[in-house]
């Protein structure tokens, strides 16, 4: 087969964007970045960008890293430490390190970009796919790498089909009948529809191909402008909307479902509520995002545990788990567990009783504690008796209440109620 007629995914790399902070998702990002918070029962946010690109035949790919970044760079090196340079794979993660001025870390999503010109041109390819690396979703990115070469595009931009209105929050494409986008909105109070269906509109996934030859000399052509902020969203994308062809790409046509009639399934897992939500969505008895596809796995780091256990089997004190994910590692004794998520080694202990709980690993729940619509982050120790989710003007006291009702839980929190009790 000659190069031309190859898939395009082996002439292309991913760079994946995993800097931003992620500051509504509170104190589950006060150590971690948002793209390394778990999810799933034991993967992290950032294994659904990675697995897509990987699952899509892409062999190079980029992760550019900059705040709190350390359980990110660790969890990659432990998890994806399966590339083999001798064979044309790279994995590069690549923290802002002042590379191109003393004082100057990444200032923007295309500057991050731009201070790595030297290492994407050492890859050799022809096509650079940059995504997002902070949501949860299944996606074959040749798909949209093919649409790219066939319509010509300068820039092809992943979009969502979402309501009208909804669209409000993101930026938004206005499109002609041939899905070219005519203007790029960022966040209008009245979003454009699709044409012939004026009651959708395409949103922005964050998700943009490039020639990287056409991406290099504009990066290089934006750093010199000192009144951009080297955005791709704010900066690059609407530069070629006016004076190149940008392309609108729906997800519609390449999201991975698990069976022809499912959802397009794509969630920004951005604040506590939606976390939180997303999280326990995975309990239901058929659940939007498949984790079990073997055709397309979601990779990550996986500990070597034991099985789960569940120990304890009398009236008032039996470890079982209804409509719930339990983890390798868990101990559950003596505890009623339903609809929750707990992941890796979390330990429950006798008379206790999670309802609608996500515990993050290492996550230790002592006797008789009760737990409802919970977040307890990573290892947090429930103390004995604890109840939370029955009294919202209490639980305000000592922890943080979303709008819809979660309460989640840090050590750091528990440790202020047990100081001041």
């Amino acid at each position: 087969m000659s190069p031309s007629m190859s898939r395009l995914t082996n002439r292309s790399m991913a760079f994946v964007l995993a800097g931003g902070r992620g500051s509504r998702l509170k104190e589950l990002t006060d150590t971690r970045v948002k793209p390394a918070v778990y999810f799933g029962g034991k993967t992290r946010i950032i294994d659904f960008a990675l697995s897509n690109a990987l699952n899509s035949g892409i062999r190079k790919m980029a992760i550019a890293t900059q705040y709190k970044a350390h359980s990110l760079i660790r969890h990659c090196q432990r998890g994806w430490n399966f590339f083999r340079a001798e064979r044309n794979e790279y994995l590069d993660i690549l923290p802002a390190s002042q590379r191109v001025d003393e004082n100057r870390w990444y200032v923007g999503t295309a500057d991050a970009v731009t201070q790595n010109i030297d290492i994407v041109d050492s890859y050799d390819i022809d096509y650079i796919l940059i995504l997002a690396g902070d949501h949860i979703y299944k996606m074959d990115y040749e798909v949209m790498l093919r649409e790219h070469v066939d319509t010509n595009a300068d820039v092809t931009v992943g979009c969502l089909t979402v309501p009208r209105m909804e669209a409000t929050a993101f930026g938004v494409m206005q499109v002609d009948d041939q899905d070219r986008i005519t203007q790029f909105l960022e966040k209008p109070a009245d979003p454009p529809g699709i044409p012939g269906d004026e009651g959708h509109a395409l949103a922005s996934m964050g998700i943009y191909v490039f020639k990287w030859s056409y991406l290099r000399e504009l990066l290089i052509m934006d750093s010199e402008d000192p009144e951009s902020s080297h955005d791709f969203g704010g900066d690059i994308i609407p530069h070629i909307v006016a004076n190149g062809k940008a392309q609108a790409h729906r997800f519609n046509n390449s999201c991975v479902r698990h069976r022809s009639d499912a959802e397009a399934y794509w969630r920004d897992v951005g604040t506590v509520d939606a976390f939180w939500k997303a999280n326990i969505d995975l309990t239901d008895f058929d659940p939007e995002l498949d984790l079990w596809d073997r055709n397309w796995p979601i990779w990550t780091y996986s500990e070597s545990v034991p099985p789960a256990k569940f120990i304890h089997d009398e009236d008032d004190r039996r470890g079982s788990a209804v409509s719930s994910l339990v983890a390798g590692g868990c101990v559950v004794s003596g505890t009623v567990i339903r609809n929750s998520l707990l992941f890796t080694q979390v330990q429950t202990n006798s008379y206790a009783v999670l309802d609608h709980v996500v515990a993050l690993p290492y996550a230790n729940v002592a006797r008789s504690a009760r737990l409802k619509n919970c977040v307890v982050d990573r290892r947090v120790n429930i103390p004995e008796g604890l109840v939370v989710g029955e009294d919202p003007e209490e639980d305000a006291k000592w922890f943080r209440v979303t709008e819809n009702g979660v309460t989640l839980i840090t050590q750091k929190m528990l440790d202020r109620m047990a100081a001041e009790a």
